[in-house]
């Protein structure tokens, strides 16, 4: 009886740790794209190595292409967290940072995509 209350009380914690987890998630999906808190585009970069954990935009780059920033906690696929040169903590979709642009004016603005060949819209496949 012991081992079944401590396996209901582990089950219990890990189930509580996914959903706070799912509920910290700073991004959500809107017209076939992932988008930030404030509806703006969320893109990625070719030049990220996918599972690297690390961002190759960095300095004018980072400025023109801000890190979407990393919930506090621990994450479940897809979402991973990559830590950046200056220690700053960004928040990574199937191993890839994810920026938005400094050029998208308002929610729904896609004007990164495409730029330089490089970065591209993250897209969500309908339900």
């Amino acid at each position: 009886m012991m081992l079944l209350r401590v396996s209901t009380a582990i089950s219990a914690l890990l189930f509580s740790s996914t959903i706070l987890a799912s509920d910290a998630m700073p991004l959500k999906a809107s017209n076939g794209m992932l988008v930030d808190p404030a509806g703006m585009t969320v893109y990625t970069y070719d030049k990220d190595e996918a599972g690297s954990g690390k961002s190759s935009c960095v300095a004018t780059c980072a400025r023109n292409w801000p890190p979407v920033t990393a919930p506090a906690g621990t994450l479940a696929e897809p979402w991973s967290i990559v830590t950046r040169e200056d220690g700053s903590k960004q928040l990574a979709h199937r191993g890839k940072p994810l920026y938005t642009f400094i050029k998208d004016k308002k929610a729904g603005d896609k004007t990164g995509d495409g730029v330089g060949g490089a970065w591209h819209v993250v897209e969500v496949p309908a339900r």
